[in-house]
């Protein structure tokens, strides 16, 4: 499944691999103590750069992934967004979380308490393995690069084999960016190849990670980061299959709105989205099943590569498989697949039946009453979402908030989990093993604070503070003074 016109990935060699990091480890001193108006010029610059070459780019990106043009135009305009959002962030500053207490003798605590003074820094250079299935949103210039040049890191880029042209030229524009606003050389990195991955996870200089990707991979990854002799955080994002729960009211008065949107869902993309809905869970007879069964199935496109494809034959083979599952609709090249089974099967082999299959197919899962809905619910681990389609807030309805509530890091009320947005408030991962840190997000500006860490000066003088924490605030940081906001 090579594209036509690709160009051959050259794998970086373990020289090149060391220069690169060992460029990011000198760079990062400067890069962190530069004013943050310049790392939103450069945020702003890759912006501007990627929308003027808008046209080019994802003629290459087509070529690379087999993603259609639409697409690609939509992702395009979503990664200048979020670089434009992150640019912002750093204007405003409150990602920084400057707290400051004053001295006070009479802390009643009993004893003095001292002048404390805190704030984020970054944590140094980051490694960012791209993803395939996103070639702008999730690659080179994509949320986990924005966030961390926001933090004041710099990054080494592994490029995703699916797209090393489309790697190269994003990163010529974010080196543009850099070299127009005085940033140092060493701050943005690119390399190619398993081998260069791998060399750069374990280089010393290299002081947090970020991944999205297989479970199988990444856990690979994870353990190397942790097995390291200073081991550093490891943001992976790995798998998960996003139930669906459809109450019985709910498949009764929505049906045609829930068939199309879950169609919708599946088959979009070619169902490569981490947030494909894997699993939908519907009453016994509900009409949403003939109205799937008798559907006109849109188009999926292709599979990116020929792993993915590969991957996704394993996936569907080891559900079909099992005796209590059988064809509802679709299968064939070009179309979703959908699958149907029982809550009691599902129940009885969660291992050969709940696990992802990246690509476009599902498998609705029919429950006799409500008690196996809700053992279904209880039976989840980690997932980046759970979606609940209920007519009213209910017992039942309560009951599976609480269940989804406990394994997804976002719990979505009548509405579908793809279609990301990046927003303030958005957050995307979960617990393992949708992700390997479930307290944080790959996706919005809470992004940030994966590559931060807090530091506490403790009666230190005013010109030895970095400004933020400094007593005239001369940067007119937001800030929390013994408790309560302060500019």
């Amino acid at each position: 499944m090579t594209s036509k016109g690709a160009t051959a990935a050259v794998d970086t060699n373990p020289a090149e691999v060391d220069a690169t990091i060992e460029a990011a480890a000198r760079a990062a001193g400067e890069w962190a103590a530069m004013h943050s108006g310049v790392r939103a010029r450069v945020l702003e610059g890759i912006a501007d750069r990627l929308d003027a070459q808008a046209g080019e780019l994802i003629e290459i990106a087509a070529r690379e992934t087999h993603l259609g043009v639409p697409r690609l135009t939509g992702e395009v305009r979503r990664t200048s967004f979020q670089l434009r959002l992150f640019a912002q962030l750093v204007l405003e500053g409150g990602f920084l979380d400057v707290r400051i207490d004053t001295a006070d003798p009479e802390w009643p605590m009993g004893v003095p308490r001292p002048e404390l003074r805190r704030m984020n820094i970054p944590l140094g250079p980051v490694l960012n393995f791209a993803a395939s299935n996103f070639p702008f949103a999730f690659s080179v210039a994509g949320g986990d690069t924005a966030s961390a040049l926001a933090a004041g890191c710099p990054v080494i880029v592994k490029g995703n084999p699916g797209h090393p042209e489309l790697s190269r030229a994003v990163g010529s524009l974010v080196d543009e960016a850099l070299a127009e606003c005085g940033a140092p050389p060493g701050v943005f990195g690119l390399i190619l190849g398993r081998e260069a991955g791998v060399q750069a996870l374990t280089h010393p200089a290299v002081s947090a990670v970020a991944f999205t990707g297989s479970t199988a991979g990444g856990r690979a990854l994870y353990d190397l980061a942790c097995a390291r002799p200073v081991p550093i955080p490891f943001y992976g994002e790995l798998g998960s299959i996003n139930p669906v729960f459809v109450t019985a009211d709910a498949a009764e008065s929505r049906t045609a709105e829930i068939a199309s949107g879950l169609l919708t869902a599946v088959s979009s993309s070619a169902g490569q989205l981490c947030t494909k809905p894997g699993l939908v869970a519907v009453p016994e007879g509900a009409p949403v099943l003939s109205e799937l069964s008798n559907a006109a199935l849109p188009p999926t496109g292709e599979f990116l590569n020929e792993q993915i494809a590969a991957g996704y034959a394993n996936a569907v083979e080891q559900v079909r498989a099992h005796p209590d599952v059988r064809v509802l609709a679709g299968g064939r090249p070009g179309e979703a697949l959908l699958l149907t089974t029982t809550a009691q099967a599902a129940l009885s082999a969660p291992d050969r039946l709940l696990h992802e299959m990246f690509g476009p197919a599902t498998l609705l899962v029919t429950y006799r009453d409500t008690s196996e809905l809700l053992a279904l619910a209880r039976s989840m681990h980690g997932e980046l979402t759970v979606s609940i389609f209920g007519e009213n807030a209910d017992e039942t309805t309560r009951t599976l908030f609480t269940a989804a509530t406990r394994v997804a890091g976002r719990v979505l009320w009548n509405s579908w989990p793809t279609g990301l947005s990046v927003t303030y408030a958005q957050q995307h991962g979960g617990p393992y093993p949708a992700t390997t840190a479930p307290g944080m997000t790959s996706v919005g500006t809470a992004a940030i604070t994966r590559f931060l860490r807090p530091v506490t000066y403790q009666s230190a003088p005013d010109d030895l503070l970095p400004e933020p924490l400094r007593t005239e605030n001369p940067l007119g940081m937001p800030r929390s003074v013994n408790g309560a906001r302060a500019q």
